[in-house]
């Protein structure tokens, strides 16, 4: 037998991990509850560890049934795209991309744009997962802001594409204070491309202000609309999304990003022909 999952094997993990119930996830697959229940079972005895904990209220995932729903949604949705890749190599070169959520919207538009002809398959997802899926070969390039604190595969290279830093967005209507707690009084939504959240939270905090976290920066613009508070946030999003009556200005909270694009050795030539004139079209400094 082999000890390998089969793809109705990730499927019912994934699944069940959606719908908390073994019932459910045997009807989106077309089988019974048993037929669900034994072969969840079976996949437990392979792996040697228990997935998900049920009762009659559903099905839980444990940590180890957790992190399996999470590695066969990336092998399922590279399974779901090998006809269209197929397809679209017959017609010239692709290439799949990654990178995190925020920059996602910036990013994927400026490269189709320089690419040309070039097919770019859209990976989004966080930056660590990225630089592992690169080294593993399922993507051809992920750009992210972590790659130094990462140790990159060995099958892969890191290499600066650009620089940002924090600014503040504000609406029309908001004020900010002068001195040393400009965020007196004011709620202030913060948004950044690193796990330094916790850090920014507390300086906002120390310049007067309630940090409000957000998601991504589109969802930090649209709080601070929402609340009509100011926005911090890195500053080619905050130029990409202000509006006409918004101003934006450098941050009293300092902090520097790099933005890396790593891929396996090497580069892809057709990212290398675009890679200098990127950081332009996102509106960001060149490294």
């Amino acid at each position: 037998m082999s000890y390998l999952p089969t793809v109705d094997d990730l499927r019912l993990v994934e699944a069940l991990a959606r719908h908390g119930s073994v019932g459910a996830a045997g009807r989106e697959m077309r089988i019974s509850q048993p037929a669900a229940s034994n072969r969840l079972a079976a996949l437990e005895r392979r792996i040697g560890e228990r997935l998900f904990e049920r009762d009659t209220t559903g099905a839980r995932p444990t940590p180890a049934g957790r992190a399996l729903a999470v590695e066969a949604a990336h092998v399922l949705g590279h399974l779901e795209a090998i006809f269209d890749r197929t397809r679209a190599a017959a017609r010239g070169e692709v290439l799949s991309v990654g990178t995190f959520p925020s920059l996602a919207a910036l990013l994927f538009p400026a490269l189709v744009d320089l690419l040309g002809d070039v097919t770019v398959q859209q990976v989004t997802d966080h930056g660590d997962r990225l630089v592992e899926w690169v080294g593993e070969g399922s993507l051809d390039a992920a750009f992210v802001t972590i790659a130094n604190q990462l140790r990159p595969p060995a099958t892969a290279t890191a290499a600066p594409v650009a620089h940002d830093r924090l600014a503040v967005l504000t609406p029309p209507a908001v004020r900010l204070g002068a001195g040393r707690r400009p965020f007196a009084g004011l709620d202030v939504v913060a948004h950044t491309y690193d796990p330094s959240a916790d850090a920014l939270h507390r300086r906002l905090s120390a310049l007067g202000g309630r940090p409000r976290p957000a998601a991504t920066g589109e969802t930090a613009v649209r709080m601070g609309r929402l609340l009509d508070c100011p926005v911090v946030l890195p500053r080619g999003l905050a130029l990409a999304y202000a509006a006409p009556d918004e101003r934006v200005s450098p941050a009293p909270a300092p902090a520097r990003f790099t933005l890396f694009l790593v891929t396996r050795r090497p580069m892809p030539s057709a990212l290398a022909t675009v890679v200098d004139g990127l950081a332009d079209r996102l509106g960001l400094e060149a490294a």
